[in-house]
């Protein structure tokens, strides 16, 4: 029987690797997203819509069992506290938190009834470490880490499993509008910065987009059915320091 995942933000970066991933394995994929993409099956959704959220949901767990939730979706910001304006923060935790209480939410259902189900959501390294100029954006990854605690042990009677993948700093397409941004504004050289950035990780070079759909893909598998409530690094070393 041909398993089902339900990805959120899969059009683009991690989520798009994780959604070609899980293909690759056989499963069939539901990639939720605002910017279509070609891979899996995708159904525009704006994620900070609970209801519209829970409709799109619901569908497809009325026709097919969801073995698997990855909560992707998010956003980059940079900004200390003080930076940070009311409305920068709810754009922040709209997306990256609200989003994922909304895709869990509608998602458990389904999973209680089959007794089975694997819930990813995609964190930071900032789960677990502070960085400069990163105050909502931190904390809402701190958040995501949390959700993954505590879902992990409300649902594990139930045979739910519940994890956070924790990236460190991946090679994507938020990487370099993040990097483009901070060169704009600075006046850096490009190319240094990028050099610099691979300089900052104890194996010298940046992490794929791949290597985190491995990652997410192994989480997701039997191979990794005692494994809940955790928070999975791949950083590349970076919070071991």
């Amino acid at each position: 029987m041909t398993k089902t995942c339900v990805i959120t933000g899969g059009s683009s970066g991690i989520g798009l690797s994780i959604v070609k991933s899980f293909i690759n394995d056989g499963y069939q994929v539901f990639n939720l997203d605002i910017q279509p993409s070609e891979y899996g099956h995708f159904i525009r959704c704006d994620m900070t819509d609970v209801s519209a959220v829970k409709n799109v949901v619901e569908k497809i767990g009325n026709e097919h069992s969801i073995d698997v939730l990855v909560s992707n979706a998010g956003v980059h910001f940079s900004a200390n506290i003080e930076d940070t304006s009311e409305a920068d923060f709810e754009r922040v935790f709209n997306i990256n938190v609200k989003g994922a209480f909304a895709a869990t939410q509608a998602c458990l259902p389904f999973m209680r009834a089959q007794q089975n189900g694997s819930i990813i959501y995609i964190a930071s390294d900032q789960a677990l470490i502070g960085k400069r100029n990163s105050f909502a954006y931190n904390l809402s990854k701190s958040a995501l880490a949390s959700m993954a605690r505590t879902t992990a042990l409300d649902y594990a009677a139930h045979n739910i499993r519940a994890n956070a993948v924790c990236p460190g700093t991946i090679e994507t397409p938020l990487y370099h509008n993040a990097i483009n941004r901070y060169v704009e504004s600075s006046g850096a050289d490009i190319e240094q910065v990028h050099q610099e950035e691979a300089a900052l990780q104890p194996l010298g070079r940046l992490g794929q987009p791949e290597e985190v759909a491995e990652l997410t893909l192994f989480l997701a598998s039997d191979k990794a059915k005692f494994i809940t409530g955790s928070l999975q690094v791949i950083d590349g070393g970076y919070t071991a320091q």
